[in-house]
């Protein structure tokens, strides 16, 4: 082969490649358009992704204002990992708990039903189908954003922990509400920096309707902590 057609065969290749790697990315942000409400297997997470920390930090912000399109598989798989994925072989999650109990549940509301985040299997398993953005809060967005995080507290991760001087300062309910907060402020921020690397919009919030516990089939030991509004 002369030097020539070396030449264009390496520009072909390259171009390829380029267009193909292109392709690939656009699909990985395609929005989903679930069909049925079943359980939803997310992606791995891609740990080379994102900015620099300090970028993320300088681009962190609340929004309220939200396109309506839902997220991509790719975006909503990391978006559940950074909230409260495991990140080690011991269970261990992305977000630090106090005495590593990790009480708290984290649902996904989205317009086609309402799903459980799975941790140690990476999935969304479905709790109740139907659109029930109007109970993820009275802030007019979380009612057509695609995605309402809620975090609720299981306090009977509270009890029986093996030692009784902790279980006896966990009778406490200021103590527990206290510790399920802080936990969830970690996975609020995780979630808020991860979203600043991405170009993706989200705002915590203190409040849902009254009757989302009910819907969801949760007894006296759970309590809703905070809500997060995520989309476009």
């Amino acid at each position: 082969m002369n030097n020539k057609n070396l030449l264009s065969a390496l520009i072909f290749l390259i171009f390829t490649v380029t267009v193909t790697d292109a392709q690939d990315s656009s699909q990985n942000t395609t929005p989903m358009n679930p069909t049925d409400f079943k359980t939803i297997v997310l992606e791995r997470p891609d740990l080379s992704g994102g900015e620099a920390l300090m970028t993320a930090l300088a681009n962190r912000r609340s929004d309220r204002e939200f396109r309506t399109e839902n997220l991509s598989l790719k975006h909503l798989s990391e978006i559940m990992w950074a909230a409260y994925g495991t990140n080690r072989e011991d269970g261990k999650k992305t977000a630090p708990s106090a005495l590593a109990l990790y009480p708290l549940k984290v649902y996904a509301i989205m317009a086609e039903g309402i799903y459980l985040y799975d941790a140690a299997a990476h999935e969304l398993s479905p709790v109740v189908e139907g659109d029930h953005r109007e109970l993820a809060g009275g802030f007019p967005a979380a009612r057509t954003a695609p995605l309402n995080l809620v975090f609720i507290a299981d306090y009977s991760r509270y009890r029986n922990t093996g030692n009784e001087m902790i279980d006896g300062y966990l009778k406490s309910p200021e103590i527990r509400v206290r510790f399920a907060s802080l936990d969830a402020g970690h996975c609020t921020q995780n979630v808020y920096l991860y979203c600043a690397t991405q170009g993706i919009k989200a705002v915590v919030r203190g409040g849902v309707e009254a009757g989302l516990t009910e819907l969801l089939g949760l007894d006296g030991d759970h309590e809703f902590i905070v809500a997060q509004t995520i989309g476009y």
